[in-house]
């Protein structure tokens, strides 16, 4: 199964943007690249302290996944991004115009838990507040779909596939 799209899987922090891309480009036979990986060292340190990005921080971020992006399109990839505000989102389409988001999606009670759960991590589930604060869920207008992340890493994966194949109609 290919996809000449490249996928941006997105979500606040918790939502499993890490175990479900990898598994997401496997499904499709593209590469994975780890959103978090672009982040300068600054953005890291800043995180770890438990003080939130501004605009300002994110944008070289953005601007270094969408030159990635780009570099994949009509080849296919997935990457994470948290993706937040439309404006990034916007900011990530004009790098790489045929990007499409998979929303993955759930209750901030079982992010929290996840999120406490994990190992060796710089975002910190002080943060996740400002996450929620932060996100405008995807637009009718832009190309993605919502997964909801209360399954197993296997079924979400399979729901964003199906959705991502209703998208495109073609099938998955």
């Amino acid at each position: 199964m290919n996809t000449p799209h490249v996928v941006v899987v997105m979500g606040v922090a918790g939502t499993g943007k890490t175990t479900i891309g990898p598994l997401l480009a496997a499904q499709y036979g593209v590469p994975y690249a780890e959103g978090d990986d672009f982040h300068p060292p600054a953005n890291i340190a800043k995180m770890s302290a438990g003080t939130p990005l501004d605009d300002e921080d994110r944008w070289p971020w953005l601007d270094a996944i969408g030159e990635w992006a780009h570099g994949r399109a009509g080849l296919g990839g997935v990457v994470s991004s948290s993706a937040l505000k439309r404006s990034y989102r916007d900011r990530l389409r004009a790098a790489a115009p045929g990007v499409v988001f998979v929303h993955l999606t759930g209750d901030r009670a079982l992010i929290e838990d996840r999120m406490s759960h994990r190992e060796g991590h710089f975002m910190p589930t002080a943060l996740l507040d400002s996450q929620f604060a932060t996100l405008q869920p995807l637009e009718p207008d832009e190309a993605g779909v919502a997964v909801e992340v209360s399954g197993s890493p296997e079924e979400i994966t399979e729901q964003a596939v199906a959705a991502l194949a209703d998208l495109s109609g073609a099938p998955s």
